[in-house]
């Protein structure tokens, strides 16, 4: 639970995240005729100075070209490193450019702080998983037919894919921010939500039938892929998913702090810390500024929060697991 409120915030954020077009720095006349002007000569801006054209980039590997770095692409960047180059010298403070803040480019990632820290939140659900698996698994008393007398370690082993899933993604998606790793992350964020909720509603319930497991899950189920359906082809609307994200988020983080409130939980702290602390480190995404040295804003940071929440959440998780094991081989004697 402490797991899912905190992720209820990652991805309340990240579905409410939109790319949008028509930034003022894009919009800069100056910044346009830069771009105009590189693409008609050749795209003479390049990554190391040199010149690069479509043709080149058609003939580069496939690990490579993946990035979509072309002549186009290139330009964009370029001039849009020229330009704040000249509006820092007068003191103005950067624009975004296509709904970004100016980004360095460093050993070809996008956003090197926000992959670097997806990756390391990769990591620790990662962790969480394996040491969730080898508690329920080794550590604990197991039922005469060897299943864990722990009535939702499958779901959470399912939950495990989803989060690893979702990071995954987003460590693509700030590695290039394209089209198709746009909608991958945000596909991917959105399912994880949804299950969440979905395990949320199980565990603050004690839902244990499988029928009504399967109660639960049509409906959360079937809202949460009709919503994947209209974003990917019908049309992807941000504000549309912004609400729907925040809206499932909201609903998740009331269910798991009321829960902690009203049970006897032995660690009903930790998903106070999680419902609390992903609520604060959401302050970074309301207080966005440009990134310090083209590397490190708001939302990278927002990121390293997410890391110690994370840790926080699967050990509710185990603890969650022993808690209840207790108590049920303590009724079986």
């Amino acid at each position: 639970m402490d797991r899912s409120s905190f992720l209820l915030l990652w991805v309340a954020f990240f579905c409410s995240f939109a790319v949008i077009y028509g930034s003022p720095g894009d919009a800069d006349p100056i910044y346009r005729g830069c771009v105009e002007q590189c693409e008609k000569t050749g795209c003479d801006f390049s990554l190391d100075g040199n010149s690069v054209d479509d043709s080149k980039h058609l003939q580069e590997p496939l690990y490579l070209r993946w990035k979509q770095l072309d002549c186009h692409s290139n330009c964009q960047y370029q001039c849009m490193l020229s330009r704040e180059e000249e509006r820092q010298k007068p003191g103005y403070k950067p624009n975004k450019y296509h709904g970004k803040w100016p980004f360095k480019r460093l050993f070809g990632l996008q956003e090197l702080a926000s992959v670097g820290f997806s990756a390391i939140n990769l990591g620790m659900h990662f962790h969480g998983f394996v040491s969730f698996y080898f508690l329920a698994n080794t550590k604990l008393p197991v039922r005469p037919n060897k299943k864990s007398y722990y009535e939702y370690t499958g779901l959470w082993y399912i939950y495990a894919i989803f989060a690893m899933n979702s990071w995954l993604w987003s460590v693509v998606f700030h590695t290039r921010d394209i089209a198709q790793t746009e909608r991958l992350d945000y596909t991917s964020a959105i399912a994880f939500l949804g299950y969440s909720l979905f395990l949320a509603i199980i565990r603050v319930y004690s839902v244990r039938a499988e029928a009504a497991r399967v109660m639960v899950a049509a409906p959360v189920f079937a809202f949460v892929t009709t919503h994947i359906l209209y974003l990917n082809f019908f049309r992807f609307d941000y504000g549309w998913n912004m609400k729907v994200c925040v809206a499932m988020g909201v609903l998740q983080m009331i269910l798991w702090a009321v829960w902690a409130g009203i049970s006897r939980h032995p660690s009903r702290w930790k998903l106070w810390v999680v419902v609390f602390g992903g609520a604060l480190a959401m302050l970074l995404e309301i207080y966005d500024f440009p990134p310090y040295w083209g590397i490190i804003d708001a939302h990278s940071l927002w990121h390293t929060t997410t890391i110690p929440l994370t840790y926080l959440w699967w050990s509710f998780g185990r603890d969650d697991c022993e808690f209840r094991t207790s108590v049920l081989t303590k009724k079986t004697k």
